[in-house]
Formats: C-alpha cells, sequence, structure tokens
C-alpha cells in the first residue's frame, strides 16, 4: 500500500464522512434543509361562526391541501390558479406533454414507454409524517425510493483512468483505511490519553470487524473481505473457476480521487432511507388533493392585485377563460402560495416588513434532464437495480428508476440534476441552454460513464426552473441571516392576508414544508376567526 499519513483534520473528516452524518446534519440543520417534520396528528380546525369565505391563491400542495381542510370544517372556499392545471410544483412529465418556457422555447416529451419525469418533488423521506398521512388518507400508493445503491457509480473523469467506480466499493475501501489508520494509532499508543487500556482492546477488535483487517490489521484482500466488499469471481458452483476476492483500491489513489467525498451525498438526515415515492409519478399526490378539492378550482387566473380592508379582502385577476378579462373576487380572509419569486412582482396591499420579506428570499435555479433509452442497460450490463451514481461532471448525479426493474423494452433515466444550493455553478449553465441542447449534454456528458448510451438512446427532455414563469426558480433559497430578519414577517397574518407555501418553512424544497405550512396557516387564520 502507497504510505500516507493524514493530518488531524484529514482522519476527522474522512471518519465523518464514511461513518457518521452528524457533521453533515449540523450543515443542512443551519440551512434549513435537514429539519424532522414538526406534524404530529390531523389538524383540528374549530370551523367559522358563520360563513366565511377563504379566498386561496395557487393550487399546489400547500393550496389545495389547504382547501381541503377548511371545506371540511365548514370554510366556503374557492381556489385561483393561473396555470390550466393543479399541481405547481408537484409535477410529473409523460409522453406526449408539451410545455412552453420563457424564451419561447418548448419543452417536448416523446417519451414512448409508461415510464416519467419529476421536474420537481421526487422523492418522500419516511420522517415527513405529513405527506406520510396526506398519502395514507387520500389512498396515494408509495413504492421504496432507492436513495443508495452500493452497486451504483462514483465517478470523476480524471479519477481511475475514467473508470466509474462502485458506492459500496469506495465506501468499503475508506471504512477499511480508516480502522488500520485507527488500529495503528491505538496499537503504537498514539492514543493512550484518549481511551483506557480495556477500552482500547475493545475497540481494536471493533476496529478488525469494522473494517474487515486482517491479524496484522492490515486492510488486504482476504476471503473475509470478499463477503463483504466483493469477489472478482464470484463463488462458483460445480467445477466453475474458484472465486477471487476483490482487490481493494490503495488508500492515496483513493483520497486523490475525490471519489470519497461524493459519499456525503448519501449521508444527509432528510436521506436516510427508506425513502418512498407515489407509484406512477409525483403529481399523484396532487391529483389526490384536486379530487377532493376540484369544485372550487379555477383555473387560468393570473392574480394581478391583493387589496385588503379591515374586513376583508379583494383579488383581481386576468380571467384566461374570458379572454383575458379583469375579474375580481371578494372574502373574509385570503391564503396565498404563490412563490415569493412571483409574488414579487404583483401588488400586494400588506405591512411594510411582508413587503421586504417578500421581496429578500431568492430562489434556487434548478435543472433535469430525463433520457429514455432501448433497454435498461444499467440493470442488464450493469447490475444496477436503482439508486442514484454521483460525478463531479455538471450532470452531478443519474438516478436510475426505482420501478419496472429486469423489464424489456424502453425505460427513462432522470440523466441530470442539481440545484444552485450545492456548491456549483452548473444550474445557470444548464439555464442558458435550449431544450435540446440541454439533451445533448446530457447525452454527452453520461456517456462518460454508461458508453451504452450511443447505441441505446431514443429520446429526452428537460426541466429548468428558472424558465417557468408560474414559479421563476425552484425554491426559497434561505441563510440563517434571511430567516433571523424576514420569516416571523412573512409568515404572520397580515390583517386578511396570511402566506403559505414551502417558502413559508423550514424544509424548503420539500413538500412537506408545504404541507406544514399550509396547516399551520389555516390553524392559525381559524383561531383568528374564532377570537374574533
Amino acid at each position: 500500500m502507497t504510505s500516507f499519513t493524514p493530518t488531524r483534520r484529514q482522519l476527522l473528516t474522512m471518519i465523518g464522512q464514511v461513518a457518521g452524518s452528524a457533521a453533515m446534519y449540523q450543515a443542512m440543520t443551519s440551512l434549513g434543509f435537514a429539519q424532522d417534520s414538526g406534524y404530529t396528528q390531523p389538524i383540528r380546525l374549530q370551523g367559522p361562526r358563520q360563513g366565511r369565505r377563504v379566498l386561496i391563491l395557487g393550487a399546489g400542495v400547500a393550496g389545495m391541501s389547504a382547501a381541503y381542510e377548511l371545506r371540511q370544517a365548514g370554510y366556503e372556499v374557492k381556489i385561483l390558479e393561473y396555470q390550466d392545471r393543479h399541481g405547481g410544483r408537484c409535477l410529473t412529465i409523460r409522453g406526449g406533454d408539451r410545455f412552453t418556457e420563457m424564451g419561447g422555447h418548448e419543452i417536448t416529451c416523446d417519451f414512448e414507454s409508461d415510464g416519467y419525469f419529476n421536474p420537481g418533488p421526487w422523492r418522500l423521506p419516511v420522517h415527513h409524517r405529513a405527506v406520510m398521512e396526506y398519502c395514507r388518507r387520500l389512498g396515494v400508493p408509495l413504492q421504496p425510493f432507492i436513495i443508495k445503491n452500493n452497486k451504483a457509480f462514483l465517478h470523476a473523469p480524471d479519477a481511475f483512468g475514467g473508470q466509474p467506480q462502485r458506492v459500496g466499493h469506495v465506501e468499503k475501501d475508506m471504512r477499511g483505511h480508516i480502522a488500520e489508520l485507527l488500529a495503528k494509532s491505538l496499537d503504537q499508543r498514539h492514543l493512550d490519553d484518549m481511551v483506557t487500556h480495556e477500552d482500547r482492546e475493545k475497540l481494536l477488535e471493533g476496529l478488525q470487524a469494522w473494517g474487515v483487517l486482517n491479524k496484522d490489521l492490515r486492510y488486504r484482500a482476504s476471503d473475509d473481505l470478499g463477503g463483504v466488499r466483493g469477489w472478482d469471481v464470484r463463488p462458483p458452483g460445480g467445477l466453475m473457476p474458484d472465486k477471487r476476492p476483490s482487490e481493494p483500491v490503495d488508500l492515496s489513489p483513493l483520497l486523490q480521487s475525490g471519489l470519497w467525498d461524493q459519499l456525503f451525498n448519501f449521508n444527509g438526515y432528510s436521506f436516510e432511507p427508506p425513502m418512498f415515492e407515489p407509484v406512477g409519478g409525483m403529481d399523484a399526490i396532487a391529483d389526490a388533493f384536486a379530487r377532493e378539492v376540484e369544485e372550487v378550482i379555477q383555473l387560468g387566473a393570473r392574480v394581478t392585485r391583493i387589496a385588503q380592508e379591515d374586513d376583508g379582502v379583494t383579488v383581481t385577476y386576468e380571467d384566461a377563460n374570458r379572454g383575458g378579462s379583469i375579474q375580481q373576487e371578494t372574502a373574509d380572509w385570503c391564503i396565498c402560495t404563490i412563490p415569493l419569486s412571483v409574488l414579487a412582482q404583483i401588488e400586494v396591499q400588506c405591512s411594510d416588513r411582508m413587503q421586504k420579506a417578500i421581496a429578500a428570499v431568492p430562489y434556487a435555479s434548478a435543472f433535469k434532464v430525463a433520457l429514455e433509452f432501448r433497454r435498461r442497460f444499467w440493470e442488464q450490463d450493469d447490475w444496477i437495480m436503482g439508486g442514484i451514481s454521483y460525478t463531479d461532471l455538471p450532470l452531478v448525479q443519474i438516478a436510475y428508476p426505482n420501478y419496472g426493474f429486469m423489464t424489456d423494452g424502453p425505460a427513462v433515466l432522470q440523466a441530470a440534476y442539481d440545484t444552485s444550493t450545492a456548491g456549483r455553478n452548473f444550474t445557470y449553465s444548464w439555464s442558458s441552454m435550449t431544450p435540446q441542447e440541454r439533451i445533448e449534454a446530457a447525452f454527452a456528458l453520461g456517456r462518460q460513464i454508461h458508453p451504452q448510451y450511443d447505441a441505446e438512446f431514443m429520446s429526452g427532455t428537460s426541466w429548468v426552473w428558472h424558465r417557468v414563469d408560474w414559479s421563476l426558480g425552484c425554491y426559497g433559497q434561505w441563510t440563517e441571516d434571511l430567516r433571523d430578519q424576514h420569516y416571523r414577517a412573512l409568515c404572520e397574518i397580515d390583517n386578511r392576508l396570511v402566506l403559505a407555501g414551502e417558502h413559508c418553512s423550514e424544509i424548503p424544497a420539500w413538500l412537506e414544508g408545504a404541507l406544514l405550512s399550509s396547516l399551520d396557516a389555516i390553524k392559525r387564520l381559524d383561531q383568528r376567526e374564532n377570537a374574533a
């Protein structure tokens, strides 16, 4: 093995990368991305003292869940939705769908299979209890979402000759090398001031098993390691060739590759297995809510002004169903779920504090590309059954479908995905491309990981959130400073107006955040109504 003496900082970093998610959880929590759900039980509203009307702006999950609960409690409700569809960012694209993005380019989807593509939310953490409860109540079937697959790849074009490495191999090799380094430190009594003699013996024993070290406390190929890392020649049957354990990668080239750093993608609390997804696409959740409230949704309503008085609110909008004519709706209360990136451009009569909060929060950019192939080569050739491969190429990740395993015929990969919050600047480059250029870029980059692209490609589609006129970005991109200055003002009831949506939560970008925000808003509205 190539000699390598890590610094204390490198050693601690390696341990954190491989053995635990505490550091990642701490960082994600500070940005509001890893909070546990505050949902404990279904909401119970007192209901209106008399016939009271609530106007909801936006038929996304936040708006429709508010309408669902308010109607159950006896409120009269109406939803105004700008698009000609419900669901907002909870969207699934299938073969035959067509969209026009800002700039006039048409996004087409010509998938021939039953594969689909979720441009927005696409997975559900098990600890997002509100989403799980509504899926149960509304009859939305779920299936496992494979977040980590040890057979998937980690890749960097400058590492190992550009050859992708298995997630499990990188993880186990890092674990083995770290175990060897720690065992040597213990054996040479460099850590005597940190552990007792009894603890030292127990720790050495544990490190030997944890890292699959040999009797000399070294991380080397062996039958024991083959049973953990895998085999270059798998255990035979009959007179087949004898098994041969796989050879671990030496520590120095593994560190220099940077691949072990990609293991952090699996360490976040929000991505702890098990995760789930709705059967058939994320829009199953939006459709379930819509079935409950569709009669109160008016599509094609572009809100232009929100005005308040002491006893009510008036919303002005352009009605696409009436040739764009100007219409108005009045109500006792208004719940606005319009993304802040759009709301900041609408005339809103509210406090100065809320106005500043609406204007203060930027929206993250994000892009996705999906490609359809003639066969499931990732399963048939590479034995990757679901999960995600990561790369430092600008496509960032390739996600494999969690349905239709080992079937014949075409299938769809999510062939590229990233957000501007991930510490890279790829998203703006993808946003500047045309839809066809994005497909071509994902193809050209992805073939470095899966050369089968060349023979199997059929068609593709894409989505960039900064070119969506009804969202102008993917989700509210909070910082700690912004939360300190504006979060409370954004979420408080302002006379007859209250905002809701993922941007009014500490779980931005997730459906759970949208639901929790909505439930909290209607609970406070109901309390205000009954205290009046």
